[in-house]
């Protein structure tokens, strides 16, 4: 088998330890910035833009404008009384984020090697043995930093880790193919079976997500099909039929619905960007009863 790099860089934007949520057992989940998607209702929008970016907290911002005056890029500016950082001027320097006097500035995102990441990793290796646990690669998509991903799985491998991922299976085939060779679990995002319907929620397709997820199937990938149930977009009794359906033909047998819920708001505001779904309210597993009960006369195996 290949021999992993561990001097490979990527961009990562935090590694959450103790997850029970995010694969079998317990496992550390590494989440990758970078999103080919931009789904109207992400609960982490700074997964989004593959690189760091710096998010204004205005309740600790003490209006000084010290971080316009010392940008080297020119990158900050006041629009409306409210800090708004460009992005594509940004280039990560921190100075803002060191000298900011109300601490109301943040660093979004790191770059680290293979092995800074499986440092962290492996302090919690007792843990995953004896849960059955071990690493998932999520996002953002990790897909979008393929090279990194799949140096990162070797690393794990040669760990003797479990390896899983979460996806939205928006990569070339070729791509796909490649990183998930060495992946043993696939949690395979599932946001809607109409193109169109996808393209206005997403901002793109779902033929390549439906294509890979065939594929992975027909592999012989454990795959669990995840759908966020989202109100107005996919969370009628139409949509329900429609995804069971869709399912069916890929040939998964089961699916985890994932009731939409508002722990990202907050994020927009820090991110100085527009929310959709601002006081929308959550759904509830009591909510969706009978929609869970549409797929399971379908034949797929539905759960929360």
């Amino acid at each position: 088998m290949k021999k992993a790099d561990y001097t490979k860089t990527g961009v990562i934007f935090n590694i959450q330890k103790f997850s029970v949520n995010d694969g079998p057992g317990i496992r550390t989940v590494v989440f990758f910035k970078g999103c080919p998607m931009r789904c109207r209702w992400c609960s982490n929008p700074e997964s989004q833009l593959a690189k760091m970016q710096v998010l204004w907290d205005q309740k600790k911002c003490a209006r000084c404008h010290h971080c316009m005056d010392i940008c080297p890029a020119q990158a900050i500016s006041l629009k409306h009384d409210h800090i708004h950082i460009n992005a594509a001027k940004c280039t990560g320097c921190r100075q803002c984020v060191l000298e900011c006097p109300g601490k109301a500035l943040e660093l979004e995102g790191d770059i680290k090697t293979v092995q800074d990441v499986m440092d962290v990793v492996m302090q919690d290796k007792v843990f995953y043995e004896e849960s059955s646990g071990g690493i998932t690669l999520s996002g953002g998509e990790f897909l979008s930093q393929p090279d990194f991903a799949e140096e990162l799985l070797l690393a794990s491998k040669e760990k003797g880790l479990h390896t899983c991922c979460e996806t939205t299976g928006f990569a070339d085939p070729e791509i796909f193919n490649r990183v998930i060779e060495n992946l043993d679990y696939i949690l395979f995002d599932m946001k809607h079976w109409n193109s169109a319907k996808h393209i206005e929620g997403t901002g793109v397709g779902n033929d390549l997500p439906v294509s890979n997820m065939k594929r992975a199937i027909k592999m012989g990938k454990e795959v669990l099909p995840r759908i966020p149930v989202i109100p107005g977009f996919n969370n009628s009794p139409e949509d329900a039929a429609g995804l069971a359906n869709a399912l069916q033909e890929a040939g998964a047998k089961k699916c985890q619905l994932l009731p939409f819920h508002q722990f990202g708001e907050n994020k927009y505001s820090l991110l100085d960007q527009t929310y959709d779904y601002q006081n929308v309210p959550s759904i509830h597993r009591e909510d969706l009863q009978d929609y869970l009960q549409i797929f399971i006369n379908c034949g797929i195996d539905a759960f929360f």
